[in-house]
């Protein structure tokens, strides 16, 4: 054996001694640590979680990874060079695992890449005269009268405040289309100081919570109700990350293959009641809440995709227009759950009060997105941009009911959109969210027979 090998398997040794000791007990007690308290009601909801599991896992999860491995939903444009605006350190991961191989022009359908954000051929013609006429500063006399109305429209959609996040300039020199499943979500080996300084800004700068608390926030009291849900979408977002990489963990890395797989050992460093002091069941029931969260955004949404002239564009008809049935089949499943999360309960109080607090909540968000150009592992980045951005549309659509109700049913819909990034970031993102709840069935059942 090689000298290098034998320091590597001593290193490894040594990484082991220094895990902390799961604790040991009779059959199934593996299972309860993590999962005693992920049962029954949710706070601030009227849904329980085994509604949730039974719906996702048996109707809604098949049908949305099967619409999310179309070519609409698997490229996702994104800039992955911007510097971090927080503070000065470009360090990069040098592990292989954390490179993101972005896609030659070519294999991007020639629908996406000419309308990256339009949603047929006529409406990417259209819109096309209309970024050139805003890119002039002005409104053209010489357009069309329908051009300069678009053109209007749609500036005053660019001003408006709707958004939650930092979106990436998508015409950007530096902004390149990724193929999805190519670059799966999964365990990349960026941990460390790096990886705890990201959520440790996230938390401790951008999450709301009493001065005198330190994070992790464990049950919200002392702060409203708003605060108490900006923090559990933030705590659900890391819990689905952390399971992704717990179900998508390196078993083997050798000079002729690679094993991705479940490690339950790793799912209990970051859930186990014992292990965590508490926190690992909280931060899974939190996933639940923001499982809610987008679900709801998904069934609101479904008059903006129901439109005639409203299209999944790639350029290939016949797949558009199956594309677009099985959305609109997922959309009115979504539509169909009988315990929706309300979000009138959010910002109903003083109109004042709550109008501030609304601006509060979006610059916390921004910022929370624009935290994902400082993180060093470029795909950890991607994901992390990608599912910000999906969360900040699913946010945007809850809180643009009355828009979206006033939709008409052909033309364009000025007073609500949705770009092609946006679009593809929310059902991603949403898809996320899912796979890990059907995730929590397959670790709950490997940890039944554990000790």
């Amino acid at each position: 054996m090689a000298a290098g090998s034998g320091l590597g398997l001593r290193a490894l040794g040594l990484a082991v001694l220094l895990l902390p000791v799961l604790p040991r007990g009779p059959p199934g007690a593996a299972e309860r640590r993590c999962f005693c308290q992920v049962t029954g009601h949710l706070d601030d909801c009227t849904c329980d979680v085994e509604t949730i599991d039974a719906f996702n896992n048996y109707k809604l999860f098949p049908r949305l990874n099967e619409l999310l491995g179309s070519d609409y939903f698997r490229y996702y444009k994104v800039n992955l060079q911007k510097p971090c605006p927080f503070w000065d350190d470009n360090s990069h991961c040098g592990i292989r695992d954390c490179a993101v191989k972005p896609c030659p022009s070519d294999e991007v359908p020639d629908g996406i890449r000419a309308a990256s954000y339009k949603y047929s051929e006529e409406a990417s013609n259209l819109a096309e005269e209309c970024e050139e006429a805003k890119r002039l500063g002005a409104v053209d006399g010489s357009l069309s009268e329908e051009t300069q109305q678009a053109v209007l429209q749609w500036t005053r959609h660019d001003d408006s405040s709707d958004s939650f996040c930092e979106a990436d300039d998508i015409y950007s020199p530096d902004a390149e289309y990724v193929d999805l499943l190519l670059n799966p979500e999964r365990y990349t080996g960026y941990k460390g100081p790096d990886a705890w300084k990201i959520w440790n800004s996230i938390y401790e700068e951008n999450c709301f919570k009493p001065q005198n608390v330190k994070r992790p926030l464990a049950s919200g009291r002392g702060v409203c109700v708003e605060k108490r849900a900006f923090y559990k979408l933030i705590s659900g977002l890391h819990a689905s990350i952390n399971i992704h990489l717990s179900a998508r963990y390196l078993l083997q890395d050798t000079w002729s293959e690679k094993k991705w797989g479940p490690n339950v050992t790793e799912f209990q460093q970051r859930f186990d009641e014992v292990i965590t002091r508490g926190e690992g069941p909280r931060r899974l029931k939190n996933l639940y809440f923001l499982y809610l969260i987008e679900l709801r955004a998904l069934s609101k949404v479904l008059p903006f995709f129901e439109r005639p002239g409203f299209q999944l564009y790639t350029g290939n008809k016949s797949h558009d227009v199956e594309m677009k049935k099985q959305l609109l089949e997922i959309l009115h499943l979504a539509k169909s759950f009988p315990l929706h999360f309300d979000e009138n309960s959010l910002f109903a109080g003083n109109k004042k009060e709550a109008a501030k607090l609304k601006e509060e909540f979006k610059l916390h968000f921004k910022n929370i997105s624009k935290i994902m150009d400082c993180v060093g592992c470029f795909k950890c980045r991607l994901w992390g941009k990608l599912q910000t951005q999906g969360l900040g549309t699913a946010l945007k659509i809850l809180f643009s009911e009355k828009l979206i109700e006033n939709i008409p049913e052909s033309g364009p819909s000025y007073g609500f959109q949705l770009t092609r990034q946006e679009i593809v970031a929310l059902f991603n993102a949403f898809g996320r969210i899912s796979t890990s709840v059907r995730e929590l069935e397959n670790f709950r059942n490997m940890l039944r027979n554990m000790r």
